[in-house]
């Protein structure tokens, strides 16, 4: 079986009409590169990338902080209307919201709880009304507004926790900063320089245009949220198209290759993933991975099964979609499984 067979095979394997219905992905290992999808997606249809969608956001933050705009250090309240702040992060009595910089939203070592998955006085969370079909709009102020209803969770840099409501924050800093909207900015400073011709921000309820998310074995058609997302989710992509924007992120053509280093300052969030300053680590622990075959990869993930990542050891980039809320672990067995067949 040649190469390209064997990596097809991977995705028609994948693609099992029960848990995945459609699977599209883009492989570059040196100076091969190969492009696949099986089911009910093809090479070049977009798909909502979800979370994915923050390697966007910091992007645009290290290009600003390149061009002298800000310091990672920098406290959010130089950037951010203090009524804003005000009340957002209350931990056992001691207001901290004046003291969140830009490295804590990145690193998610803010302490803030996740707007979209903490769960609120009522007891369900925002993905809880969503999965269960209630479509809805928000605002970033309804955002910021729902995070400041549930509990900080602790004192900034002391652990880190993965919260959507840190890069709400970073895209309104970005916005602040260049005086342009987060769309504006991603198409200026990414979008266009690398001429991703599928790639945009969904802010448009009517669009129909990216693949239908699943969450099981059903189509969930969530717009209205899909538009809400912005900078912590709300990109729509192409695997052809993020794979360039990967490799773009970690060969310095977005800011300088040498920040990377520096992102990668490993907390504990979920295993098997730990966060770094605006990226996750995928790394198996030694009991899966006992021969060490299974290389580590650098980059996000989404949880509508999107991911985009780097392998260091492999020289290898991947980007694809299983595009299913339900079981967004199979995209990871899936780049496994691809990285391992490029060798």
């Amino acid at each position: 079986m040649t190469k390209e067979k064997s990596l097809q095979a991977v995705l028609d394997r994948v693609v099992d009409g029960k848990k995945v219905f459609g699977a599209s992905f883009a492989v570059k290992k040196d100076a091969v590169t190969w492009y696949g999808a099986s089911g009910n997606l093809t090479i070049d249809h977009p798909y909502f990338i979800a979370s994915t969608t923050k390697l966007f956001t910091t992007a645009l933050i290290l290009k600003l902080r390149h061009e002298g705009k800000l310091n990672l250090d920098d406290k959010v309240g130089k950037f951010i209307d203090p009524a804003i702040l005000a009340g957002l992060h209350v931990y056992k009595g001691r207001e901290y919201s004046q003291e969140l910089t830009i490295r804590h939203l990145l690193a998610h070592t803010s302490g803030l709880p996740d707007y979209f998955q903490d769960k609120g006085a009522n007891k369900k969370s925002l993905e809880d009304e969503l999965m269960a079909g209630e479509d809805q709009f928000w605002t970033f102020e309804q955002a910021i507004e729902r995070t400041k209803r549930i509990s900080a969770l602790f004192v900034p840099e002391t652990k880190a926790k993965y919260s959507d409501a840190n890069f709400q924050i970073l895209g309104k800093i970005i916005e602040a900063i260049t005086g342009e909207s987060y769309t504006v900015n991603c198409q200026q400073s990414i979008i266009q320089p690398l001429e991703l011709t599928k790639t945009y921000l969904y802010q448009d309820s009517t669009d129909e245009t990216p693949k239908t998310l699943y969450y099981k074995s059903k189509e969930l058609k969530i717009p209205k949220a899909m538009t809400s997302f912005g900078p912590d989710g709300g990109m729509v992509s192409t695997s052809a198209d993020m794979l360039v924007f990967i490799e773009a992120f970690f060969t310095g053509r977005l800011f300088p290759q040498a920040y990377i280093d520096e992102l990668q300052d490993w907390k504990r969030i979920f295993p098997p993933m730990r966060a770094g300053i605006g990226i996750h680590l995928f790394k198996l622990p030694w009991i899966f991975n006992p021969t060490g075959a299974i290389p580590y990869f650098i980059g996000h993930s989404g949880l509508s099964g999107a991911l985009a990542y780097y392998s260091p050891q492999e020289n290898l980039y991947v980007a694809g979609t299983v595009n299913q809320l339900a079981h967004s672990d199979i995209s990871f067995r899936t780049m496994i499984s691809l990285a391992l067949k490029m060798r």
